[in-house]
């Protein structure tokens, strides 16, 4: 396979902030980021009962974990003003689009001013040298025509969720205008795709609810099976990240938007994605179809990264099945008892010589 991985000799001794560490992609970044040599602080909430993952994998072993809320300024200020960073990984945020309809003011709270406050504590921060904002797949204005959408498409969301992520694209955008241009700090947001993955136990995402679902023996109920989303395993967007920020420090001229995700015209409903979860886990699939009244989560979903794969040379190695069966083989492992720190560091290892 071909495609660019992120350079030890860039990270090494790096001071770097990550937002939303004790999360199920931040967790995969910490760990990442300290195998390659980055000093890196990380500043969430704890962790919730269905992220388990930086306990299982011993995160707070490899990095600086602070506990603290970005809707709090002054706590945000003070831990950008103690770890003086030279790279910021914005990941922190309500990623739930159902969570976001039962409490919309905390998912805008959350997202949107949660990223006014990083943004805000980061201005005149001496020795940054670049700041990559995650947000969603899911910023985009998504009329249902079923086309992939480009970075200059148009923002917007019908969901809470969906919403405050555009709305923070915007923030960081009149940040980068207003302040960070000036200062010769670029600014850039990432838009991943549907994340899949070993450690994710979240409520009402796929995966996570097929590995309950076999190990309780119950039947999957699916909201949506006819639904596409641009799906790609967690250390294919993690590592777009880490290029993504990487390009930003050494060519700020790079580009300030980008996608990731996998090849659109190749899109996956969510039965399908269904049914091979089960294979690769060894089980015949066993899901209903369980509609929800009045449901607005959107059935069509696929971003175009070719801007990605042009400006950074990324790819996503572990397209298609293989991003299944990896995921399969971690809660496989997880559910064995295996030793989980190693088991995750082992798929980063093995990731990074594909």
């Amino acid at each position: 396979m071909s495609g660019v991985l992120p350079k030890a000799e860039f990270w090494r001794g790096r001071k770097v902030l990550l937002t939303g560490h004790t999360g199920f992609k931040g967790s995969w970044a910490a760990l990442w980021l300290h195998r390659l040599g980055a000093e890196v602080t990380g500043f969430a909430l704890p962790p919730e009962a269905d992220q388990p993952l930086f306990e299982t994998a011993g995160v707070e072993r490899s990095i600086r974990s602070v506990f603290g809320d970005l809707r709090d300024l002054a706590a945000v200020k003070c831990v950008v003003d103690e770890a003086r960073p030279d790279v910021v990984l914005h990941l922190a945020a309500q990623a739930l689009v159902r969570r976001s309809l039962a409490d919309p003011i905390e998912t805008f709270a959350s997202n949107v001013m949660g990223t006014a406050h990083l943004l805000e504590a980061l201005r005149g921060s001496e020795g940054l040298r670049g700041i990559l904002a995650v947000t969603s797949d899911k910023v985009y204005l998504n009329e249902e025509k079923g086309t992939a959408f480009l970075e200059s498409d148009k923002l917007g969301g019908k969901d809470p969720y969906s919403a405050s992520k555009a709305a923070s694209e915007i923030v960081a955008y009149s940040y980068a205008r207003s302040f960070f241009d000036k200062a010769g700090v670029p600014l850039a947001t990432a838009r991943g795709g549907n994340v899949i993955g070993g450690g994710d136990h979240s409520a009402n995402r796929l995966v996570p609810d097929i590995v309950r679902a076999v190990r309780s023996g119950r039947t999957l109920e699916l909201r949506h099976p006819e639904a596409t989303r641009p799906w790609q395993h967690v250390l294919d967007c993690v590592n777009g990240y880490l290029v993504y920020a990487e390009m930003l420090v050494d060519r700020p001229d790079t580009p300030h938007a980008l996608n990731f995700g996998p090849d659109p015209n190749h899109p996956l409903p969510v039965a399908a994605v269904a049914d091979a979860v089960f294979a690769a886990l060894g089980r015949e699939p066993d899901w209903m179809h369980k509609p929800v009244p009045g449901s607005i989560e959107m059935k069509a979903l696929t971003v175009d990264s070719n801007e990605a794969r042009r400006v950074l040379g990324w790819q996503d190695l572990l397209a298609g099945p293989p991003s299944l069966e990896w995921t399969a083989q971690w809660y496989a492992a997880e559910a064995a008892g295996q030793d989980m720190r190693a088991f995750t560091l082992d798929q980063i290892s093995r990731f990074s010589t594909l």
